[in-house]
């Protein structure tokens, strides 16, 4: 589904990224961690065409991605749910949820689509005529999910979804998390909680200073020296 071979990326002449390789199969949940200032939002911005790395390759079911612009990754199937949510707070959560759907396959199963994120976070329908901003902040994750979901994505990137919630709003959150690999959306979940991380991938990738430095079954991870380390401080 998704494969990163060797790559580089820079803001001006500082390094963020050094060689970074990894792969997210059709299905599967692939956790990235790391510390802070580990490259993992970086990491992030790449694959979705945000940022642009200096070197390397980036290919979604083979095609090169990597020097394309955002709205023409998304276009092949790859959705964001950036860190911080970002929903647009003067439109009402309806209208976000809309704007999520400007691509072409999407638009032509936006009733499908939409019925589906407000059974996945039916609260969203109960509030769709409400400012955006005027949700609480997991109410607004929710809504950044929903949006990226309205495109229709066969992958899913997510950073730091459970970032500032109270732990039973990121139940609900890593629960349709959890629903959506189950659909069949591959997901690569970038994620400061490092035991959930852990408890929902199959495979992970540790980060540290804009490097790989470990990576394999989520399990096998948890018990790493090197995650307890580099991650948890222990």
């Amino acid at each position: 589904m998704l494969e990163i071979d060797d790559l580089d990326a820079f803001y001006g002449d500082a390094q963020a990224l050094w060689g970074v390789s990894m792969e997210v199969g059709a299905g599967e949940t692939v956790a990235v961690i790391g510390p802070n200032g580990a490259g993992k939002t970086t990491l992030v911005q790449c694959i979705a065409g945000m940022h642009r790395g200096r070197r390397g390759r980036i290919t979604v079911d083979g095609v090169d991605v990597h020097a394309l612009p955002a709205h023409k990754v998304c276009a092949y199937g790859v959705a964001t749910v950036p860190e911080g949510r970002r929903v647009f707070p003067t439109m009402t959560v309806f209208d976000n949820l809309c704007v999520g759907a400007y691509r072409r396959a999407a638009r032509a199963t936006h009733r499908a689509e939409l019925d589906r994120v407000h059974q996945l976070f039916p609260r969203l329908a109960q509030r769709a005529g409400q400012l955006a901003g005027s949700l609480s902040g997991g109410e607004q994750q929710m809504l950044a999910i929903g949006r990226a979901l309205m495109a229709r994505p066969r992958l899913l990137l997510l950073d730091e979804p459970s970032l500032g919630l109270a732990p039973v709003v990121t139940d609900e959150v890593f629960d349709a998390i959890g629903t959506v690999n189950g659909q069949g959306v591959s997901v690569l979940l970038v994620e400061q909680d490092v035991d959930r991380a852990l408890e929902i991938s199959t495979r992970c990738y540790l980060l540290a200073e804009g490097r790989v430095v470990s990576s394999g079954p989520s399990a096998t991870l948890r018990e790493s020296d090197e995650v307890r380390k580099s991650v948890l401080g222990l």
